[in-house]
């Protein structure tokens, strides 16, 4: 596995649990910043998908 270069979001500042990513030649991998084992992995056009998903407001329902 080839080193990741873990990034976030400039908003977050000095915060200590943010939201990283990074991504290889072909994956995309997220994970929280105070539990950094913990990993999700997805491909770059679903990771796409679901971002303009959430933007159109699809998962809204969830939150109420």
């Amino acid at each position: 596995m080839e080193q990741l270069n873990w990034q976030k979001s400039t908003f977050s500042g000095d915060a200590a649990e943010c939201v990283e990513i990074a991504s290889d030649s072909k994956l995309v991998h997220i994970r929280e910043s105070d539990d950094p084992t913990a990993v999700i992995t997805t491909t770059k056009a679903n990771l796409a998908t679901w971002l303009q998903a959430a933007k159109a407001g699809e998962f809204d329902h969830l939150t109420h």
